[in-house]
């Protein structure tokens, strides 16, 4: 039994491991890390910061997820979003759950 258990849960760590992993690959293929770091300001904000401000609100994901195929300004300072228009709503729904993981 607790063999199982810590397989299960190795298993787990491994698949959710893979699937943040994919994620940032995405945002790498993408090119959102030429303006944005996990944990420090590029361009644009981090990632973490991201997902702090947003956290808890009940329609960020739709929001940021149109944001970042449409672009946006005003949220973050001065400087803009460009449109996106290369990354499908799919694509932005995966990006938005790996940045809103970002602890």
């Amino acid at each position: 039994m607790k063999t199982s258990l810590i397989f299960a849960t190795s298993l787990a760590l491994v698949s959710f491991s893979s699937v943040a992993r994919a994620d940032q690959a995405l945002a790498l293929a993408k090119n959102c890390m030429a303006c944005h770091a996990v944990d420090r300001k590029l361009v644009g904000p981090s990632y973490k910061d991201i997902s702090k401000k947003y956290a808890g609100q009940k329609d960020a994901a739709a929001m940021l997820a149109g944001k970042i195929i449409k672009g946006g300004a005003g949220a973050w300072g001065a400087v803009p979003m460009p449109a996106n228009p290369q990354v499908s709503e799919a694509e932005a729904q995966r990006l938005v759950t790996w940045i809103m993981a970002q602890k």
